[in-house]
């Protein structure tokens, strides 16, 4: 990206995304709902008690459909599981307007498609895989 900054967040979530050939609006409503829902932020008392609605943090959506490579055959993954960007696309730009729709704090994106370098400082460290 030649050093440009396409996207940022601050305290809150950076979310590597991807999806399926199977995957539906329905399944990105509710990824949405559990993303800002999630209670991984820590309260007064250091249990893992808030949201990210509850702290209006931010989110930093980079698409990822590496995410699906297959690799328990070979030594070369497989991305047979992984949508065409046909069908990835206008999932992953629903799912971004559906969680700026929830989100009180700030929500931006990568590039989607694009070769990036993503730094993370992760402040946990705490670190999901979310699948309906």
């Amino acid at each position: 990206m030649g050093g440009k900054v396409v996207g940022r967040a601050g305290r809150g979530h950076l979310l590597l995304v991807g999806f399926t050939s199977e995957d539906e609006h329905e399944d990105v409503t509710w990824m949405a709902d559990k993303v800002v829902g999630l209670r991984v932020f820590s309260d007064d008392e250091g249990k893992m008690n808030l949201s990210l609605q509850d702290i209006g943090g931010d989110l930093l959506v980079v698409s990822q459909f590496t995410l699906y490579g297959d690799t328990r055959k070979g030594r070369r993954p497989s991305f047979v599981t992984a949508a065409d960007p046909s069908i990835a696309m206008p999932l992953y730009q629903r799912f971004v307007d559906e969680l700026r729709a929830r989100c009180t704090g700030s929500v931006e994106t990568g590039e989607f498609g694009a070769a990036m370098e993503v730094e993370l400082v992760n402040d946990g460290p705490v670190t999901l895989v979310l699948e309906r």
